[in-house]
């Protein structure tokens, strides 16, 4: 089973801006071979990789593996737009939406996360820091914070790659852990799970859990949406979209602390869990369980 365990980077202000010049350099090589994929067809990676490889490493300063993650992100994103495309997640072939995807090569922003592999990145889980290749060279020494559950999964379970991402000026490492999948076993009963708007969970055992506070925030936020929307300026679009994000990470973690709560009272009980599927509600025969 594949779990992500986000760390908080604490740099100073100059290895900030080294991994700062490091996520640029390597998005605009991503866009840059995006760009050959899509002219020329390439979009395996053996493929992409002999025809840009030389390119990233004499115009963008990058250094072998990372050229060879920033070929692979670039591959994984038209296999991500081409499953979109067949689940229909762009409308119809007939759309603007849906020419545009595939009329157009993949963009990356400037501060679009950028994969790294243990020939590029290691972990000093005693020390609480990394050592990470940047465009300045091989960066040592980097802190980062995180709980004391997060650093013993961390321990134990990381494997693989681990993303660079900087939000909101905060920079994160997304690092995949592969855990042992849990011993599977037969309930002994269900606890049923009716979502809604006013109580966002409520449980076949009594429990309400309440959306109220939920929906104070979002209606305070809304109220602050309105006098920044009156302003129209620059200034005030960037503080919707910085308000937009905030409200999201809100809500996700209000659903988070209810969902593990659910499922601590369901292990504790030996229980699984259904819950309703509101899929086609308005069709007759409708609302059924999902375990």
């Amino acid at each position: 089973m594949k779990l992500v365990v986000q760390v908080k980077l604490l740099p100073t202000p100059g290895q900030a801006s080294a991994l700062e010049a490091t996520l640029r350099a390597c998005n605009r090589a991503a866009t840059h071979a995006s760009a050959v994929a899509f002219a020329e067809g390439l979009k395996d990676r053996n493929g992409l990789q002999k025809k840009v490889y030389a390119d990233l490493k004499a115009d963008f300063g990058l250094a072998a593996q990372p050229t060879v993650r920033v070929v692979k992100k670039v591959v994984d994103a038209y296999a991500t737009l081409k499953a979109n495309l067949r689940a229909g997640n762009l409308g119809p072939s007939t759309s603007k939406r849906y020419r545009t995807a595939v009329g157009t090569p993949v963009v990356f922003r400037p501060g679009a996360a950028q994969p790294f592999d243990d020939r590029c990145l290691s972990w000093q889980y005693d020390a609480r820091t990394v050592s990470i290749w940047t465009v300045d060279g091989r960066m040592k020494g980097v802190r980062f914070a995180c709980s004391l559950d997060q650093l013993k999964t961390l321990v134990t379970y990381r494997k693989g790659e681990s993303d660079l991402v900087q939000r909101g000026g905060t920079w994160y490492l997304i690092a995949t852990c592969d855990i042992p999948d849990p011993e599977v076993y037969e309930p002994v009963d269900w606890i049923g799970v009716d979502r809604g708007i006013v109580n966002l969970a409520t449980t076949s055992d009594g429990t309400s859990h309440q959306g109220r506070r939920l929906g104070r925030y979002r209606r305070w936020q809304a109220r602050k949406r309105a006098d920044l929307q009156k302003k129209n300026t620059r200034s005030a679009t960037r503080r919707l979209v910085r308000r937009a994000q905030k409200e999201k990470r809100h809500a996700t973690h209000v659903n988070h602390q209810i969902s593990k709560e659910i499922v601590s009272v369901a292990q504790r009980t030996g229980r699984g869990i259904a819950v309703e599927d509101l899929g086609g509600i308005r069709d007759p025969g409708s609302g059924t369980a999902t375990p």
